[in-house]
């Protein structure tokens, strides 16, 4: 299964990206992201519901608080679709390395 559009496009964003890479961490409440992001709390929010509905974060509540942490099914499904192009990669530069030998041998 390749990777879904909305994972790309939620992660496209710099504040989500951002926001991606704190909760990489662990679990945090609107409050603490936004505190670190510098941004407001109804910006945050606003971010934080593009990736919830892309299926990247989910939320539970606790008492008054929102907390929020990674899934893990979407960055599986980003790493499955990213290692099908290292392949390529790696073949392109295994014939790169080929070639440079064969003129180093002339």
């Amino acid at each position: 299964m390749g990777v879904k559009m909305s994972t790309l496009s939620a992660l496209a964003e710099p504040n989500r990206l951002h926001i991606v890479e704190l909760l990489r961490d662990g679990p945090l409440t609107v409050g603490e992201i936004a505190e670190r992001l510098g941004l407001r709390q109804p910006q945050v929010s606003k971010h934080l519901r593009v990736l919830s509905d892309s299926g990247l974060v989910q939320m539970h509540p606790s008492a008054n608080r929102r907390i929020y942490k990674l899934q893990p099914q979407p960055f599986v499904e980003l790493d499955d679709w990213i290692d099908s192009f290292r392949t390529i990669w790696e073949d392109r530069l295994e014939c790169l390395d080929d070639y440079l030998r064969e003129l180093q041998g002339k």
